[in-house]
């Protein structure tokens, strides 16, 4: 009983050790939420002021619903201290429900509150990005007249095609220009006269009309530089087509490459004529033009079959499924799944030859197909064999004559070969039985 009560009181001790601790936790977390409250409402008052009522409606209603939600809180902890006496198991409820809501309003103000933490971190910087804006119009603008005279030099090299990536001028980014700097003024006037939602937008409508101006120049500068890299490598391309219509002349033709010749000096032409021309497109002319000539090049180095060669092994491939298709079908009751499955697939690639159109560019593929079929009907030969072998007893004895040895039954061999038909007529009527 000493052993057993030991048990009890230290169970205890442990138990009312937990509820203490539980009970130190509510009042701290209470304490907590009720300061972030009060803090939250002072935040609140200065971002409206900073940012108008519209950009703080969540953090508003959140605090509300937040200052709701706790009045059950601060409930419960008063029923904890009142004359009432309470159980240790109301008490424990009481204080895990006060940690609850406690820990779910800090959850709801500080995902309210970080939300606005940028934006009123940018609208106190705001005379900062101000100067900035002011800043970076100033520097733009020394960039207009190199950036107008890169322009003329472009339209006087490149066609109207190939200026459209630019696709903005150097006068639109003045015009930007301007209105970052009128959106700037519109940003302090709004903000001296009490209205931040508007100031705010006007600021970050300047930030953004910077931004815009300061990738044109960039988009400009860039277009120049990666066009003459264009033209670098349409001349590198336009070097190896001329050598690849030299070799094409002198090797094999066919009327493929003969067509994909005059395509290819049809596009060297186009991209060699005089005026402003288009890189971006011309490389892309030439480099397919030139990878057509290529493929018919291939195609041709390439001998094709003769008709009646694909014929010979066409018929060749028939014959040898006609004969494994022939022993399979005389030998049901013998032949095993390997030989069944290899004239399966030797049928089925002889089907694939009957889909193929009959032209030149299929005479290939239908030689291998052809002769995939034969090696696989071959193949279902060897194996319907090996299980007819493997099946016929050693002394070929069927019960159809007496213990004669193989060159003495006379009349009787005939019924050591009609085993297996008879056994493939009965195994076949079987299954076909099941399937009726």
């Amino acid at each position: 009983m000493g052993l057993w009560g030991r048990r009890g009181r230290e169970d205890q001790e442990r138990r009312d050790a937990s509820d203490t601790e539980l009970s130190r936790r509510a009042r701290t977390a209470l304490v907590t939420a009720d300061e972030r409250i009060r803090a939250t409402g002072d935040e609140l008052a200065f971002a409206s002021a900073e940012l108008g009522e519209d950009a703080t409606a969540e953090l508003r209603a959140g605090l509300e619903a937040v200052r709701t939600h706790m009045t059950e809180a601060f409930q419960l902890n008063q029923l904890n201290h009142d004359h009432v006496p309470d159980t240790a198991e109301e008490l424990r409820t009481r204080n895990a429900r006060i940690v609850q809501l406690c820990e779910w309003a800090e959850q709801v103000l500080d995902e309210r509150t970080s939300a606005l933490q940028e934006r009123i971190a940018r609208v106190r910087r705001a005379p900062e990005v101000l100067q900035r804006v002011r800043g970076d119009v100033a520097r733009l603008r020394e960039r207009l007249p190199e950036t107008r005279e890169t322009v003329r030099r472009l339209a006087e090299r490149y066609s109207p095609s190939a200026l459209q990536r630019v696709r903005m001028t150097a006068d639109e980014a003045e015009q930007l220009l301007d209105f970052a700097l009128h959106s700037a003024a519109v940003s302090e006037r709004r903000r001296d006269a009490g209205r931040p939602e508007e100031a705010n937008l006007a600021l970050e409508a300047a930030t953004e009309t910077v931004r815009r101006a300061s990738s044109i120049f960039d988009g400009i500068d860039g277009f120049e530089i990666e066009a003459l890299r264009t033209q670098t490598t349409l001349a590198d391309v336009i070097e190896d087509s001329r050598a690849d219509i030299a070799q094409a002349r002198s090797g094999r033709r066919t009327p493929a490459v003969d067509e994909a010749i005059v395509r290819l000096e049809s596009a060297l032409a186009t991209v060699g004529s005089g005026g402003p021309r288009d890189p971006f497109a011309d490389l892309e002319l030439v480099s397919a033009a030139n990878a057509a000539l290529d493929a018919a090049r291939d195609h041709a180095a390439r001998p094709i079959p003769s008709l009646e060669h694909v014929t010979h092994d066409i018929d060749t491939a028939d014959r040898s499924i006609g004969f494994a298709a022939s022993l399979i079908d005389g030998h049901r009751g013998w032949i095993g799944a390997d030989a069944r499955t290899r004239l399966a697939q030797a049928q089925h690639l002889r089907g694939e030859i009957s889909r193929l159109p009959a032209t030149e560019e299929t005479r290939e593929r239908a030689q291998q197909l052809a002769r995939d079929s034969t090696r696989l009907a071959n193949e279902a030969v060897q194996l319907a064999q090996r299980d007819i072998d493997s099946s016929r007893p050693d002394n070929d004895d069927w019960g159809w004559g007496g213990p004669a040895g193989r060159g003495g039954r006379g009349g009787n061999q005939g019924a050591g070969i009609l085993g297996p038909v008879i056994g493939g007529v009965i195994l076949g009527g079987l299954i076909d039985g099941i399937f009726d």
